[in-house]
């Protein structure tokens, strides 16, 4: 079964530009393009229109879209889809049917960027299938030669082989280099011990352990994608403030997101929502279990 690229698409700014993103990586990929808008009738006492007329402006309105990316891109194939619903569960429930999901971005910085819109963080936390966010000005020269696929790589081999997977493939498709990241801090133990900290510097520091370690993770997409040049980028900090120092390098950064639920809700986890507000480039989070 061929799984689509889904771009979902509200008619902003930044909805297009994902849209404009979606369909470029289904050229490289060698997928179909289905543009997706979820849809509720509202009433206006300001338009005199009904639910079959306002379905029908909206189905217009996507088709006028898709036409648009179809004459950039002849051969792509493109379909159109209006389901009416709740945004939130519709986006995911289409996401499960896809290859990756595509969205524009609101917001940018750490204030307004916060306000990373409840659709969107919904959409991203119970999402089953990879969702990148696009902002909007997003251009294609952002994916010129030289600038990277950076992937956030943490703890043991499976906990981030999704996110590893996802990196590895898209640069494939770009002929990029992928930049696998590792960033690491001192346990509490040798943060706090002198005498601890003398023994590690000793042995050597755990950053020989921290390489290993990543070597490791990197190994199996090594093998599996041999033309793929790798950069591995070990560092001391926290994931996040590695991650957003080496985002200027990138044209699309990869965090991965732990599947679970608690008492009040969907997490998308502290690296993923930190790279979604502050990193200029498209982000791509991809659910792991």
């Amino acid at each position: 079964m061929t799984r689509p690229i889904i771009a979902g698409v509200d008619g902003s700014e930044e909805s297009l530009a994902g849209l404009a993103w979606a369909a470029r990586e289904a050229v490289r990929r060698g997928l179909p393009l289905r543009v997706v808008h979820a849809w509720r009738f509202q009433s206006h006492d300001a338009i005199d229109a009904g639910e079959d007329t306002q379905a029908q402006w909206v189905r217009d309105g996507l088709a006028e879209v898709a036409r648009g990316v179809a004459e950039r891109h002849p051969g792509l194939e493109v379909t159109t889809d209006v389901v009416e619903g709740p945004p939130a569960e519709t986006l995911i429930a289409a996401a499960s049917e896809s290859e990756m999901l595509v969205l524009g971005s609101r917001g940018h910085g750490r204030v307004v960027g916060f306000l990373l819109g409840s659709v969107g963080q919904q959409v991203i936390s119970g999402a089953t299938r990879p969702v990148v966010r696009v902002r909007a000005g997003d251009e294609p020269s952002g994916e010129a030669a030289g600038r990277e696929i950076v992937v956030g790589q943490q703890g043991d081999p499976e906990d981030s082989a999704a996110a590893l997977g996802f990196a590895f493939e898209t640069a494939a498709a770009r002929g990029a280099t992928v930049r696998a990241v590792r960033a690491w801090t001192l346990p509490p133990l040798f943060a706090y011990s002198p005498a601890s900290l003398k023994m590690l510097d000793e042995a050597g520091g755990l950053e020989p352990h921290e390489k290993e370690s990543l070597g490791e993770a990197l190994r199996p997409w090594r093998e599996h994608y041999p033309d793929v040049p790798v950069v591995e980028h070990v560092e001391m900090g926290s994931g996040g403030q590695v991650l957003l120092s080496v985002s200027g390098r990138a044209q699309l950064m990869v965090v991965g997101r732990r599947v679970h639920r608690t008492a009040v809700g969907a997490r998308i986890g502290s690296v993923a929502h930190g790279m979604l507000h502050l990193a200029d480039c498209p982000v791509a989070v991809v659910p792991h279990d």
